[in-house]
């Protein structure tokens, strides 16, 4: 199959993320593999998905980080939806804010393009078009979300403040990796304008109810097809997060160290109670975070770490994720015309 799989920028894109580890098990199992910046994304005057990508060939690689440096060498080539199978939309909208503002929905806006050739396109994108922001969280089951609002009003966050004991966290409803998200509590609470301040710079705020087991970190658990991802000799893709010293966040590119976790009968309630919407949603792969009985995030565009599980336990997730895929190709092709890309996204 020919498989695309869009990044924020190659400059930027590390040969130890997740998405070139995806990308160097598809290479691995003979696939075309594509790379493609969101800037490299445009309409073409026949009407389809046009991209200038890198790819490379007719090379064994030992390891996914001299697969993708050769990757980023290469010159760049150009590419249409209809020459491809899947075009995987792996690029962080979040890392874009006030960088570069055009990129934040550029890739699920090609992406609808590219479903009209009838590739399959993951996640999918007008479900993560109504996912851009933290909002997306709030859509699912009361049960396993913390108490929250989402305001610009100083006085409605300090009523939830004090009805929550004076010790709430504090983020941006836009972001990921653990950027500008506060703890307030008693000890900084003279400080509470000012953070609210700064946070509604950049638009809503999130007030959250503190669960006093995020001292110990967070539990990363990959889903796919809305189950728990396994590798083929039954490991699941979960780790725990455990906070840097003194920092309330666990993400690992914010000083967060990762650990081993055991699955547990409590997750897997809570992984199923995702599900259902998850499915609807055409939402392929996502990471979900866990603190003790309750959801904090959902990571629907560019979950990372599945890297970093591989090497801890010595396993091949990636791989398991390309044959589900290799099964969405198939499934496209027998079944001509008949499936739509959100159902197709999670079969």
């Amino acid at each position: 199959m020919k498989i695309a799989f869009i990044i924020n920028d190659h400059a930027t894109e590390k040969p130890n993320f997740t998405t070139p580890a995806l990308g160097y098990a598809a290479y691995k199992r003979d696939h075309e593999v594509y790379f493609i910046g969101v800037g490299e994304l445009a309409y073409a005057s026949d009407g389809h998905l046009s991209a200038r990508c890198k790819t490379i060939s007719g090379t064994n690689f030992k390891t996914q980080e001299t697969y993708f440096k050769a990757v980023q060498k290469e010159s760049f080539t150009r590419i249409s939806s209809k020459d491809l199978d899947v075009l995987f939309l792996r690029n962080d909208p979040s890392d874009e804010i006030n960088e570069r503002d055009w990129a934040q929905n550029a890739a699920f806006i090609f992406g609808e393009i590219a479903t009209r050739d009838r590739v399959i396109v993951l996640n999918h994108p007008s479900s993560l078009a109504g996912a851009v922001n933290k909002m997306y969280f709030q859509h699912f089951p009361e049960i396993l979300r913390p108490r929250t609002i989402i305001s610009r009003d100083h006085k409605e966050i300090k009523d939830f403040f004090k009805e929550q004991k004076q010790k709430m966290i504090l983020k941006p409803l836009q972001g990921s990796g653990g950027t500008n998200v506060f703890m307030m509590d008693k000890k900084n609470e003279h400080n509470l304008t000012q953070t609210i301040d700064a946070i509604c710079r950049d638009g809503y705020v999130i007030a959250q109810e503190y669960l006093p087991a995020a001292k110990d970190g967070d539990t990363r658990l990959f889903l796919m097809n809305g189950e728990p991802l396994k590798s083929a000799d039954g490991k699941y893709a979960i780790m725990q997060r455990v906070n840097a010293s003194g920092d309330i966040r666990s993400n690992i590119h914010a000083g967060g160290r990762p650990q081993k976790a055991k699955m547990t009968d409590q997750i897997m309630e809570l992984a199923e109670i995702v599900r259902p919407k998850l499915v609807q949603d055409g939402m392929f792969l996502v990471g979900i975070d866990i603190v003790g009985n309750k959801l904090m995030e959902i990571n629907v565009f560019s979950p990372g770490g599945l890297n970093v599980m591989g090497a801890m336990y010595e396993t091949d997730f990636s791989t398991e994720v390309i044959k589900s895929i290799e099964k969405k190709v198939h499934y496209n092709k027998t079944y001509e015309d008949y499936l739509f890309n959100s159902r197709l996204a999670t079969l």
